[in-house]
């Protein structure tokens, strides 16, 4: 294991934002990882939602060995199996959807950060105490900011990475954050089809830059 659990999660809380990206294409999955890396990014999740996701995810955790600070998760995990698949391939971390306590036992024992999916206080609640040091709110864009404001009060050390409809823009990031979201993950938002289709690298890079400044401008007022 290239990192503790705490590093991951002080770079993820740090940065503000996690890119989420899945592709079939072992080539431009590599040229995304690294274009986003040299756009400052630290921490990334590769989802695992085509049929050779577990193929061109090894393909990019070779690649990944080229920078000794890139830490490089699967998403879209779903049960203990593949968790355990994924950790022996070399996943840094594990995220999921959804809350499956299987998938934290296999984690804790493998010593992995588990980020599971939550949608209500009791799921987060119980993400937390089953040891989970960030949870994902999924999916963000039915819950709203409000949520996430209304249970703050509640549990106030809750570290929440929000995913689903969050936007590169100051509005979209300065109401997540300003209602207590530790981090957020963003997929489409950065990675558009189009950006992907002209496979315009320069103009991805440029997007995950001023993603990064914006969360950093909003949370330092």
């Amino acid at each position: 294991m290239r990192f503790s659990k705490r590093e991951i999660v002080d770079v993820m809380i740090g940065a503000g934002i996690v890119p989420l990206f899945t592709h079939d294409n072992p080539d431009d999955a590599q040229q995304v990882l690294e274009t986003a890396y040299s756009g400052g990014i630290r921490v990334f999740e590769f989802t695992n939602r085509r049929e050779n996701s577990f193929e061109v995810f090894r393909h990019l955790l070779s690649v990944s060995r080229k920078y000794p600070d890139l830490m490089l998760g699967i998403g879209t995990i779903m049960d203990g199996a593949t968790t355990r698949k994924f950790i022996d391939a070399g996943a840094d971390f594990i995220i999921s959807p959804i809350l499956n306590l299987e998938m934290g036992g296999v984690c804790r024992d493998l010593d992995r950060l588990w980020i599971p999916g939550c949608a209500t206080l009791t799921e987060i609640v119980t993400a937390r105490n089953h040891g989970a040091e960030i949870i994902k709110l999924f999916p963000a864009s039915v819950l709203g900011p409000g949520f996430v404001s209304a249970i703050m009060p509640v549990v106030p050390d809750l570290r929440l990475m929000i995913t689903g409809g969050v936007e590169p823009t100051e509005q979209s990031l300065a109401a997540w954050f300003n209602a207590g979201a530790a981090c957020v993950g963003m997929g489409s938002q950065l990675f558009t089809k189009e950006i992907l289709a002209k496979k315009n690298w320069p103009l991805l890079k440029q997007k995950l830059e001023n993603a990064l400044t914006i969360a950093a401008q909003v949370r330092s007022k």
